[in-house]
């Protein structure tokens, strides 16, 4: 046998007494674990007959306390229930008691509305027998009177109309006389207090608001840094100066005054703009056609806000709340800073006016409030007269109205020129507006109507159709005519100034001659961009 062989044999012996060896152990083993598993399942078996017996002693005891409390909360109950109705029962006892008394005393009120009824209809028939015999005594006193009226007409020979009529003639007669003597006497003695008081007052009035009054011009002064500014206006052939009278329809009038140049013009608007314009001019120091035009443009922006502000500074002062007017309203107020009657400035005038009807208004309990917005917008139409067609009064009325003003307020600019105002606070404006312009040395009467002259001038120059600008200048001795070159050529210029030269001699009256003056001027403006 070789070697290798018998190693074989060697292993193959070795593993089955191994195998047998384990199977052995692993039998061993088994063995253990079922006596293990089996003495598990009898202390298990133990422990749970134990508690089961356990759990039942629990739930009879349980049982029997649940039995016990329910026994003990049913008898409970049973006393509450019992205790509940004898309760009800002496409740509804106590109500039973109470309605019986209630039902005793509406028994015996009952009986006392009986007997009181049977007073009342007791009186009632009395009272009926007393009306009976007093309707019978009326008819024998009606009767007795008629048999005496009758037996005095017969002793009178007069009938009772007649009697009557000669009695109240008589007293009338009598009272008249009375009536007249104490009227006169009255009037004797009041006439003169009532003078005294109406003076007393109207002197105070007027005291109190003593103002200065400067009668405005036609001119306006510019004053020049030197004398070389006058010919940088004039400009070169005289076309600065033409330009500036263009635009603003002013004259320009530069004589041997040194240091100053003069602005004339009939028109306060026309003359500041020209002035504003001619000072920005100086300051910036370019003069020349283009920034002409530009700072005319500035300057009538200027004053739209300076007459704004004019408007705001005379309802501040008059104590009037800016915001209780239309900003619009307060800028056409400001325009009457520029603006004058008979040489009286009409802002001033009116700021007057309003104050004077206060016064007036408070020393007679009328509507301060009425008078005082009245009196400052009495003559508010005189603002917008030269664009609007009509009276002043009425479009003053129309402009109120427009903008929301009440119809008491509307009324002081009709009723400040009627004879007799429907209204006190009317009297008081219409009152207060005669003090302020007939006031020596408020009004001028001749500027007026040199005023009235030129704006007549300028309306009859510009009702012809093509005509642009229309300004009377030199005082009325020209009329400078601006045409649109589009409407008329240079031959309907010609014939345009004999037209209106025509016009103007058959229509108004005038001193001297008028020279017309027709300017045709074509501008072509292009951009190169």
């Amino acid at each position: 046998m070789s070697p290798v062989i018998a190693a074989i044999v060697a292993l193959a012996v070795g593993a089955g007494i191994g195998y047998a060896y384990r199977k052995s152990v692993a039998l061993k083993q088994t063995d253990s674990a079922e006596s293990k598993a089996a003495k598990l399942l009898s202390e298990t078996e133990t422990r749970a007959a134990k508690l089961l017996s356990e759990a039942e002693a629990r739930v009879a005891n349980a049982s029997k306390e649940a039995e016990s409390k329910s026994q003990q909360i049913i008898i409970e109950a049973q006393g509450k229930s019992i205790k509940m109705n004898e309760d009800s029962k002496a409740e509804d006892e106590n109500r039973r008691k109470e309605l019986r008394i209630i039902q005793a005393k509406l028994a015996r009120i009952e009986e006392d509305l009986v007997v009181k009824n049977k007073d009342v209809q007791r009186k009632t028939e009395d009272l009926d027998a007393k009306h009976i015999k007093v309707a019978e005594t009326q008819k024998e006193i009606e009767a007795v009177k008629a048999q005496q009226v009758t037996k005095l007409e017969q002793v009178a020979q007069l009938s009772k109309d007649e009697a009557k009529e000669i009695l109240f003639k008589e007293v009338e007669g009598i009272a008249a006389e009375e009536f007249d003597s104490r009227l006169r006497k009255i009037e004797n003695v009041n006439s003169e207090e009532l003078e005294k008081r109406a003076r007393g007052l109207l002197g105070l009035v007027i005291q109190r608001v003593a103002s200065s009054h400067s009668v405005d011009t036609t001119t306006t002064a510019v004053p020049l840094p030197n004398d070389d500014m006058k010919g940088r206006i004039i400009g070169k052939e005289g076309r600065n100066i033409k330009a500036v009278e263009h635009m603003t329809g002013c004259e320009i009038i530069v004589d041997d005054t040194p240091g100053a140049i003069t602005i004339s013009g009939f028109s306060p608007i026309r003359r500041q703009v020209c002035k504003i314009a001619l000072l920005k001019l100086i300051e910036d120091g370019r003069i020349h056609p283009g920034r002409i035009e530009e700072a005319v443009e500035d300057a009538k922006k200027d004053l739209a806000l300076d007459i704004k502000k004019a408007g705001e500074e005379a309802l501040i002062e008059l104590g009037i709340p800016v915001h209780s007017l239309d900003p619009k309203l307060v800028q056409i107020l400001g325009r009457l800073k520029y603006r004058t009657s008979y040489g009286q400035n009409v802002l001033k005038h009116s700021m007057e006016v309003a104050q004077i009807a206060t016064l007036i208004a408070q020393e007679l309990h009328a509507d301060v409030k009425v008078c005082k917005t009245g009196g400052i917008l009495h003559d508010i139409g005189k603002a917008v007269d030269h664009d609007v067609q009509g009276a002043h009064p009425e479009i003053g009325y129309n402009i109120m109205k427009k903008f929301g003003l009440p119809e008491e307020i509307c009324y002081q600019s009709i009723g400040h020129h009627e004879d007799k105002p429907r209204t006190l606070e009317a009297m008081i404006v219409k009152a207060a507006d005669a003090i302020s312009g007939a006031r020596p040395g408020a009004r001028k009467d001749t500027y007026e109507l040199y005023v009235q002259r030129l704006e007549e001038l300028e309306s009859t120059a510009s009702s012809f159709p093509g005509v642009e600008k229309v300004y009377a200048i030199q005082a009325g001795r020209e009329v400078r005519v601006f045409v649109q070159p589009k409407m008329i050529d240079d031959f309907g210029a010609f014939r345009l100034a004999k037209d209106i030269a025509k016009k103007i001699e058959t229509d108004l009256k005038y001193p001297g001659e008028i020279r017309v003056n027709v300017i045709r001027e074509t501008r072509v403006v292009e951009y190169a961009r």
